[in-house]
């Protein structure tokens, strides 16, 4: 893999190592320094710290504080993941602690797809006493005949929405949004201005901080200014919960209280909630989100953790088979391949694994007799919702971001679409955008490596994508290694220094290298090494040492 190392001059101070991690994260002046250390609580954000309109935002509270007024059915339509579950969550308890006359609405992602579905408005129009208004949230901004459909059985729609908004904008009561900030951020804020309009809410400035969180994280938003607060001041939150359901996922998923980062949340809680959306019914995960019973939240938990098990087997024996078509095709720029068999649910998660194997945009399909459902995955420097919109005469509908998407296109039309996005392809990814690299920060000799250090670049956390964790290189001599893990997927090293200094004989650092097991053929004891890390701290018996994740190996 080629390194990219953003600084080379080495023997930094703990101080100057900081210094020049902020710099490599675009932070230079005094003032951004500060801002980044010492961010705002999200209780002082505004509206135009958020992006979001403010017009907008008085009109969404106007309309739903007549709807509550005068008893109209309220309906909180969320979307199927972490992110759109979390959204709903929150708006939902809030507003029905107005009014007992709302209700939230997960849709099913096969039969209904994602965002507003009219045969689903049409039902919820029959079942639901006087329904005047639906709040749809992460989803909407290009749903503009579902509104108008809507509005034609008399109701209103308010969107709460992140996605790129299309040509046009939907005709609704209120559209609250913003590209700053995932759909949960802004359903918080919308929360948080109901209290100033209605007196019986309490301040929500603390509250639903923690679901905030857990949809930043796993909507993957970057991690700096008002992400880094809603994330910094939301695992606090999440690390003293008192949430039957999120209790119930820490001990269903075997991790701590109190010790919750944002691996813990990407890795572990998040695929958990987006399990039975992909799998089933996200319904359950938004039952386990909002229940106060802790027996129900014990029995959805574990209903969760096995769908997930189910998920990741279901996507690896996906991935396998996706490759083997790759395998036997010409590889292109872009990666456009589907199948009858595909899952809906699981195809975004197979076009993120084809990205990582062979680093170019992945398009991935679940193919119909009539209509073929699509994922999108990119890579930096290819907007792929850009890619995709170029192509609208042929698509049903899409939406998404830069880097992930989705759509639906007729079946017979899929070929024309896979070869129209080639030559777009092919026009707008340059050799230089397919090239694998790791950004190193700088040089960081053994030798510099130290406990404070360690504190040190954490306060720079919580870490992610825009705030990436902080990679180091420096020279070692291996004086141990071996295979770990099953079937010897991972590899565990013992390094002394390699520049000979003399001022620091024989101190040795642990290592773990995950997924590098092949590494090991080409490794001798005593053989001097290139290793590109981050810190990590190993506590043991009350001993705290830090040691060193191996992200590659003799890279250049």
């Amino acid at each position: 893999m080629k390194w990219k190392i953003l600084n080379k001059t080495t023997d930094y101070t703990n101080k100057e190592v900081i210094e020049k991690l902020l710099e490599n994260r675009g932070l230079k002046t005094e003032k951004e320094i500060e801002e980044f250390l010492n961010s705002k609580h999200p209780e002082k954000f505004t509206a135009q710290d958020l992006g979001i309109d403010q017009k907008e935002i008085e009109k969404a509270l106007k309309r739903i504080k007549k709807a509550i007024e005068e008893d109209e059915g309220i309906i909180v339509y969320g979307d199927y993941d972490a992110d759109g579950i979390c959204a709903t969550a929150i708006l939902w308890e809030t507003l029905y602690k107005l009014t007992k006359n709302v209700l939230p609405y997960i849709p099913e992602r096969v039969n209904e797809g994602y965002g507003l579905n009219e045969n689903s408005i049409k039902n919820l129009k029959l079942k639901i006493k006087n329904l005047g208004l639906i709040i749809a949230v992460d989803h909407g901004i290009v749903g503009n005949e579902k509104i108008k459909y809507a509005k034609e059985l008399g109701v209103d729609v308010i969107v709460c929405d992140h996605h790129q908004p299309g040509k046009e904008l939907p005709d609704c009561e209120a559209i609250v949004h913003t590209d700053k900030v995932c759909a949960a951020a802004i359903a918080w804020f919308v929360a948080r201005e109901l209290t100033t309009v209605d007196s019986r809410l309490k301040a929500v400035d603390g509250s639903y901080l923690d679901l905030v969180a857990i949809a930043t994280i796993a909507d993957l938003e970057p991690l700096l200014g008002i992400n880094r607060s809603f994330v910094k001041d939301g695992l606090e939150a999440l690390n003293q919960t008192n949430r039957p359901g999120l209790l119930s996922i820490f001990e269903e998923a075997g991790i701590k209280k109190r010790e919750i980062g944002t691996y813990e949340v990407g890795f572990i809680i998040a695929p958990r909630l987006n399990a039975m959306g992909r799998m089933e019914h996200a319904l359950d995960s938004l039952r386990l989100i909002c229940t106060s019973k802790a027996d129900q939240a014990k029995d959805l938990a574990s209903k969760l953790g096995l769908t997930n098990k189910e998920r990741q087997a279901l996507t690896e024996e996906t991935a396998l088979h996706a490759k083997e078509i790759l395998r036997g095709m010409e590889m292109q720029k872009l990666l456009f391949l589907g199948h009858e068999t595909y899952n809906q649910g699981i195809i975004g998660l197979v076009a993120g694994r084809l990205v990582e194997e062979f680093y170019r945009p992945a398009i991935v399909l679940s193919i119909g007799e009539v209509y073929a459902k699509a994922s999108a995955r990119s890579i930096s420097g290819f907007n792929i919702i850009e890619a995709i919109r170029s192509q609208t005469d042929l698509l049903v509908d899409a939406g998404g971001h830069p880097m992930a998407a989705g759509f639906t296109v007729e079946t017979t039309k899929i070929e024309i679409l896979k070869n129209k996005l080639l030559e777009v392809a092919e026009k707008l990814i340059t050799p230089d955008i397919l090239e694998k690299s790791l950004k190193v920060d700088l040089e960081l000799p053994l030798s510099g490596i130290s406990l404070s250090l360690w504190k040190e670049v954490q306060s720079l956390s919580p870490f992610g994508l825009g705030n990436p964790e902080p990679i180091f290189f420096c020279e070692a001599i291996i004086r141990d290694f071996r295979l770990v893990g099953s079937e010897g997927k991972h590899l565990k090293l013992t390094l002394i220094d390699g520049t000979l200094n003399k001022s620091f004989p024989n101190k040795f650092f642990s290592a773990i290298a995950f997924n590098q097991g092949k590494v090991a053929a080409n490794l001798s004891l005593g053989q001097k090494v290139k290793v590109a890390y981050a810190l990590s701290l190993n506590e043991w018996n009350n001993e705290k040492k830090v040691e060193l994740k191996v992200k590659d190996i003799n890279g250049n």
